[in-house]
């Protein structure tokens, strides 16, 4: 017979550097999970993407037993690290950060598709190129669906 669920618990952790310091700690004991267990495990699963910030679902089931499921970086994240900034904008209508290309969201959204709501890179694409302008970021060059 199934597990029965008891929950779901996201997460933001940086790759390979899970402990059980807060947040990670905190969030899993209030809930009765082993911390420790999932530091161990989210640490070997995630060695090859080393200080990148991993969205992380967790399904928590009625025995204190979890399984969890790593999701891709965030548009924002990975817009920052293209443009190379540290932050978007604090008004993204009047003030720019920087300058991305079509191409260069092409590639974020095709990292990002497994876990968009997309079934065209197209799509994706604008998705990826919507999150850049609301963070002060420009898309130069035209769209290629525009071509």
């Amino acid at each position: 017979m199934a597990k029965e669920i008891t929950g779901y618990l996201k997460l933001q952790v940086k790759g390979g550097q899970a402990n059980p310091a807060p947040p990670i700690g905190p969030a899993l004991g209030s809930k009765g999970l082993n911390i420790m267990d999932f530091c161990k495990q989210f640490n070997g699963r995630t060695q090859d993407k080393q200080g990148q910030v991993l969205p992380v679902l967790i399904t928590m089931y009625n025995d204190k037993s979890f399984d969890f499921v790593i999701k891709t970086p965030p548009a924002a994240i990975l817009i920052m690290d293209a443009i190379k900034v540290q932050k978007g904008s604090k008004e993204p209508n009047r003030l720019k950060v920087g300058s991305i290309t079509w191409d260069q969201i092409k590639k974020i959204a095709e990292l990002k598709m497994p876990d968009l709501n997309a079934f065209k890179i197209d799509s994706a694409m604008k998705m990826v190129a919507g999150t850049a302008r609301s963070m002060g970021v420009t898309v130069s060059g035209t769209a290629p669906w525009d071509k």
